[in-house]
């Protein structure tokens, strides 16, 4: 497990509970109850610590490389089919859709994913959807309306890709009619953002009916980094950018830009990922509840009004 700053302490009682765990069984000394000390110690200073989380570590949390990614979540769906290209130019690996059953309900899912290592970063462009990502999306959804089925999204991303070919392809184009297509869909729309919500290219498959955040998420117009660099001409400040810019799932709550927050293990996701996945599991489940059954004019007019009202309780 990759470390964070703010963990050390946590990590270095949890490595030694792990060296006197391999002590030899056959040694004198009663180590049992030194290791229930340290690890009532260690349970207390996690969750101590992660009740108070800056802005800035929730970043930290949110990008953290063992939570689950979008191909950890596919699990909650039976006889998921992937669906590839845009019709148009080509395949995103760094948008990942299809067809499948979630607990009994057919359903399109699709969503963002970062990869794992190096190579499946790569493979997947960290995460980084470029014109024929949004597209798949697009034709996914438009799908989804046609078999009058729900779609399922779940957003981790920096934010879409910004290279030349991306440029050139009509990057903004596509992420706008991807926004354009979510307000059409006459199906549920529910989105969850399991890391990092980044910027239009989280947008672009995030306008929907129910929008859930887990409780370590972010979701901004900007990365804190950029930000700095804009508004301090320095990254260093990306700490400063972190609290100003409202992105975590308590902001955004209290805003009411999201619907509900879905809480994490303690110590956060990349810690107990199978309980993760299934408390996401259970969110979209109640959300789709809600939802059904749907009319095809209320559900559309509905959803149009919700993000109509952004910004006004300003």
């Amino acid at each position: 497990m990759s470390q964070l700053d703010f963990e050390k302490p946590i990590l270095e009682l949890e490595s030694k509970i792990a060296e006197l765990r391999h002590v030899n069984s056959d040694s004198k000394i009663n180590i049992a109850d030194e290791i229930t000390r340290m690890q009532s110690k260690a349970d207390k200073l996690l969750k101590a610590t992660y009740s108070k989380l800056t802005a800035e570590q929730k970043v930290q949390v949110a990008r953290h490389q063992n939570r689950p990614h979008m191909i950890d979540y596919i699990n909650m769906v039976e006889n998921f089919m992937p669906l590839s290209g845009d019709r148009n130019f080509g395949e995103d690996q760094a948008l990942i859709g299809g067809l499948g059953r979630f607990r009994g309900r057919s359903c399109i899912i699709m969503g963002h994913e970062k990869g794992h290592d190096t190579d499946s970063r790569i493979k997947h462009n960290f995460g980084m959807a470029r014109p024929e990502g949004y597209r798949k999306a697009q034709r996914l959804m438009n799908m989804a309306g046609q078999f009058q089925i729900p779609v399922i999204t779940l957003i981790d991303t920096a934010g879409a890709y910004p290279g030349v070919g991306a440029e050139e392809r009509g990057q903004s184009e596509a992420i706008a009619k991807s926004i354009e297509t979510c307000f059409r869909t006459s199906v549920p729309i529910i989105s969850v953002i399991i890391g990092e919500g980044g910027s239009g290219g989280a947008i672009a498959i995030a306008v929907a009916d129910k929008v859930y955040m887990l409780e370590h998420s972010t979701y901004s117009v900007i990365s804190p980094e950029g930000c700095a660099s804009i508004l301090w001409r320095n990254g260093s400040h990306a700490k400063e950018a972190a609290a100003a810019l409202k992105l975590t799932a308590q902001d955004l709550i209290e805003l009411k830009l999201i619907d509900s927050i879905i809480s994490e293990p303690v110590g956060g996701a990349h810690r107990n990922k199978e309980e993760m996945i299934k408390a996401v599991a259970d969110q979209i489940e109640k959300g789709l509840e809600e939802l059904t059954p749907w009319d095809i004019s209320t559900i559309t007019k509905n959803r149009r009004e919700k993000f109509l009202k952004y910004g006004r309780i300003l």
